[in-house]
């Protein structure tokens, strides 16, 4: 938008009227050019930042797991790399599992990025947790990095157990058995929408609402992430939904 309002008013004090659509015009492909270098920049500090983070936070209980490994080959795939890609994601994890690794300096430079609280830091947390648990447990020591990171993104522990939720919803069959297993999926549910047992019908509805607007699929692409990160979206915004219609029937029974 700046570069269309420049340009149209370079346009109109040396043009005069067809300067100004002149210059107008010539601003839009400025701003188009500037935004999808913008978005590449983006996506490939996304990937890189993601590999790094995650290579640290599998190596913070001393040894990165075989479980691990695959849980990180299959985020390569989850994300479409191509080859080259997978080499630099490869690189990044190596990097980021080194003593040398400067986990704090390289969060900054990420939480650049976007605004805090952004979707897009909670789709890089996301991604960070599917890794750190894939050998069933999250380590003291991994579970303190996360919060480390998350914090340095604008986030805190409630955005981790939200996230920490969705995670355990995805992986849970959806025809669990009753008991306990009920009442941690209700748990749970409530952590998803970021509300407690003890909320009102209106403070529910509100926080879902919130929620499915900050994660609907659509805004993935225009954040800057990778299309293949739809999918991601969309299972977060299914598991969201399910969270609200479970509460709902709870509450309702």
């Amino acid at each position: 938008m700046v570069f269309i309002v420049i340009g149209a008013i370079v346009g109109l004090a040396f043009r005069g009227f067809a300067g100004l659509i002149l210059g107008g015009l010539a601003g839009a492909v400025v701003s188009y050019f500037v935004l999808r270098e913008r978005l590449r920049r983006v996506r490939q500090q996304f990937i890189e930042t993601t590999f790094a983070v995650m290579g640290a936070l599998c190596k913070a209980d001393g040894v990165v797991t075989r479980d691990e490994i695959q849980v990180v080959e299959q985020i390569f795939a989850l994300l479409r790399l191509g080859s080259e890609q997978q080499e630099v994601a490869k690189a990044a994890f190596n990097r980021g599992k080194s003593p040398g690794f400067e986990l704090d300096a390289t969060v900054v430079v990420f939480a650049g990025v976007a605004p805090p609280g952004s979707i897009l830091f909670q789709l890089f947390l996301q991604l960070q947790l599917m890794a750190v648990a894939a050998d069933g447990q999250v380590h003291p020591a991994e579970q303190a990095m996360l919060l480390r990171v998350a914090r340095a993104l604008g986030l805190g522990e409630r955005d981790l157990a939200q996230l920490e939720a969705l995670l355990r919803a995805s992986a849970r069959p959806a025809a669990a058995p009753d008991g306990v297993s009920s009442q941690q999926r209700l748990a749970d549910a409530y952590a998803v929408l970021g509300v407690t047992a003890n909320a009102s019908e209106d403070e529910i509805k509100s926080a879902y609402r919130k929620m499915i607007s900050e994660n609907h699929p659509d805004k993935v692409a225009s954040k800057g992430l990778p299309e293949s990160m739809r999918a991601v979206a969309e299972a977060r915004a299914r598991e969201i939904n399910a969270a609200y219609e479970l509460i709902r029937k709870t509450r309702n029974s």
